[in-house]
């Protein structure tokens, strides 16, 4: 049986985070003195009244979850965080339609990074930054950034890890899972500040430095220029947030290991890592040769915006430092196939993740073998561990689920008046949290703002689902979820 007291009180308790950073955009909105101020001190009124008020209603529950109130609390929790981070961008005027800020909201919170603003040059400086911000809190996980901050907050802290990390396999590095979210959080942090550094010596200002690295380090997407980082024309600044969208795309458990436990050579022996490298080679490459081959590209421009453009898809990232929309045909599907399969688990990114590619491979090879040794046992080891059986069909069931919740929302999508190819790559886009669509009426640098209302709540659910790995989602709507027993 649920217990909603229990998950009203965390929920309140998580509003006051959320209350906190409106704070921290209401003092710089003081500092830039814009119009915006009010509007963040009405937000977080708002927000830390409804914080006690939820904290009241639980005020008599205990402290620790169950497994159906963790996956409760983390789907809920994010679409409550997006309720109330929606209200800056209504109350300052800005976003004046509540469809509009709740899926401006929900993709930033999501690491999505599609957007319905047209002009986002014309938005104050703290609108910018919060819009960032949703990025980065959002990139590692909500619940999973208190954890590290708050433990106590979040009782059932392993239940609710579960219920909100990316990946089929969790790695444990301590036997504290506070322990391991701290050490997570510091790798993330060292990523965010080391972006920020590089890109103000590269030449960018200070504040656009601080947004694009949380953007890129939460790999969300979401930039302060209508452009992108196209607007800085600097090669250097790209390959620089080339670096560090693959850094953010990795699995930080792995970047852990080797940075501080200084055990280089996993690194390398590392599948996931090798497939995540491999397909980012052979996705530049086939981009740059029909870029030079096609499309007149120099050879040294042609591979600077191929690699870009395939990292900041397959990271799901989303940005862009050239039109994409504009080339061949053929590096459409190189990108969807970039924006499908992702990058790593355990990392800020969407998608399928590689650890998922690298396992339906083995599972393949297997089934060859299986066909000439029918009686042999063959198990899957992914960096000489054996996986648990019980894996296989979670993978299969996860990835046909994938693809169903894929096309019907892209039939969805065409019903509603969107054309075909713009269809797919949006509902894929919203899904696999990348942002940007490939098409001809909503091209990789346009914003949203044209799709129906309907079509726009649509990709905000499919935005939740794919940020949750579908089946923290859907199992709410399963009838045995709120079963007694």
């Amino acid at each position: 049986m649920v217990r909603f007291d229990i998950v009203s009180k965390i929920i309140g308790q998580l509003l006051f985070l959320e209350g906190g950073m409106m704070l921290s955009c209401l003092v710089m909105a003081l500092c830039y003195r814009e119009d915006d101020a009010m509007a963040f001190l009405i937000s977080m009124m708002i927000t830390i009244c409804s914080g006690l008020i939820f904290k009241h209603l639980g005020r008599n529950a205990g402290n620790e979850l169950n497994r159906r109130e963790a996956y409760l609390v983390v789907a809920l929790i994010w679409v409550v965080f997006c309720a109330f981070g929606m209200l800056p961008l209504l109350i300052s005027g800005y976003v004046p339609s509540v469809t509009d800020a709740y899926f401006e909201t929900m993709s930033g919170f999501t690491t999505t990074g599609a957007t319905i603003i047209d002009d986002v040059e014309c938005l104050p400086h703290t609108i910018l930054f919060w819009r960032s911000l949703t990025h980065w809190i959002g990139g590692l996980g909500i619940v999973f950034f208190t954890i590290a901050i708050l433990p106590s907050v979040v009782g059932g802290s392993i239940k609710v890890f579960a219920a909100e990390s990316t990946g089929p396999i969790k790695t444990k590095m301590h036997p504290r899972l506070s322990t391991d979210a701290k050490w997570i959080w510091t790798v993330y942090l060292a990523i965010t500040a080391s972006c920020v550094l590089f890109f103000h010596v590269a030449g960018m200002g200070l504040f656009d430095s601080v947004c694009f690295s949380m953007s890129i380090a939460g790999t969300g997407g979401f930039a302060t220029y209508n452009d992108s980082l196209a607007h800085f024309n600097s090669p250097s600044i790209e390959y620089i947030a080339t670096v560090f969208q693959f850094l953010a795309g990795m699995n930080f458990t792995l970047i852990y290991v080797v940075l501080f436990k200084r055990q280089f050579t996993k690194l390398l022996t590392n599948s996931e890592f090798k497939l995540y490298c491999f397909v980012i080679a052979i996705a530049t490459s086939l981009i740059a040769y029909f870029l030079v081959s096609r499309s007149g590209y120099g050879a040294s421009d042609a591979v600077r915006h191929a690699l870009f453009q395939v990292v900041t898809f397959i990271t799901t990232t989303g940005m862009f430092t050239d039109d994409a929309g504009q080339w061949p045909h053929f590096t459409w599907v190189v990108l969807g196939f970039c924006m499908f399969i992702g990058s790593c688990a355990g990392s800020t990114s969407g998608g399928l993740k590689c650890i998922r590619g690298v396992m339906i491979l083995k599972i393949i090879r297997n089934e060859f073998k299986q066909i000439l040794h029918p009686n042999a046992v063959l198990p899957i080891k992914i960096n000489r561990q054996n996986i648990q059986m019980n894996h296989v069909p979670s993978l299969l069931a996860f990835f046909v689920t994938y693809i169903l919740i894929c096309l019907l929302a892209a039939t969805v999508i065409i019903l509603a008046g969107v054309d075909d190819t713009n269809a797919i790559t949006i509902a894929l886009s919203s899904l696999s949290n990348v942002g940007p669509a490939l098409g001809n009426t909503i091209g990789p640098t346009m914003s949203w703002s044209s799709l129906p209302e309907g079509v726009k709540w649509l990709c905000s659910l499919l935005m939740l689902i794919g940020r949750l790995e579908i089946m923290t989602v859907l199992v709410l709507f399963t009838h045995s979820f709120w079963k007694e027993n």
